[in-house]
């Protein structure tokens, strides 16, 4: 099989010291499509910078926010997944499907401990069980993207439509804008 090639990366079949935990979790046994990693510097991993630095569009980078709401006193989370050249519709579409009054990012410390994942490479891959992930339709016809492993220092490369597969997931479109 060879390896694809994104912009700047150098990408290779992704292994677990190069991602978080709860990531390699899921990934361990993985019946989807091939994976892979690349190692990157830390300080890139934010979309842009990291666009510009490894020559990566914004239209096959994959950003995974987490929102959370309230309803009848209960607070819910959820993982919202669109292309970085995109913006979730977050006080409208994004707000229907938590189904809640008024639905929030989440903040950085509890993105990271509740996530187990690194602010600035949080994935939609390996997230808490029973949390929706929502995903634009466009990240699973983008064809290879790349997303957050878990870790500031490495990003993973992934067909957009596997994402589809994940526990939880649901392919909505008009996610995006």
């Amino acid at each position: 099989m060879t390896t694809p090639t994104l912009g700047k990366l150098d990408l290779v079949p992704a292994s677990a010291d190069h991602m978080a935990a709860p990531v390699a979790a899921t990934l361990e046994g993985w019946a989807g499509p091939a994976v892979y990693t690349a190692a990157i510097d830390p300080e890139l991993s934010d979309t842009a910078a990291f666009c510009a630095h490894y020559d990566v569009g914004l239209d096959v980078s994959a950003n995974c926010v987490i929102v959370s709401g309230k309803r009848d006193g209960e607070l819910r989370w959820a993982a919202v997944v669109v292309l970085a050249s995109t913006r979730a519709d977050v006080n409208g579409v994004v707000r229907r499907l938590v189904d809640v009054r008024k639905v929030s990012f989440a903040s950085m410390d509890d993105a990271v401990s509740l996530t187990g994942m690194e602010y600035g490479g949080i994935t939609p891959i390996g997230l808490p069980a029973g949390w929706p992930i929502f995903i634009d339709a466009a990240v699973t016809t983008a064809g290879l993207v790349i997303i957050g492993s878990g870790v500031r220092s490495s990003k993973i490369a992934i067909d957009g439509a596997a994402l589809a597969d994940l526990p939880g997931a649901r392919v909505i479109d008009g996610l995006a804008r």
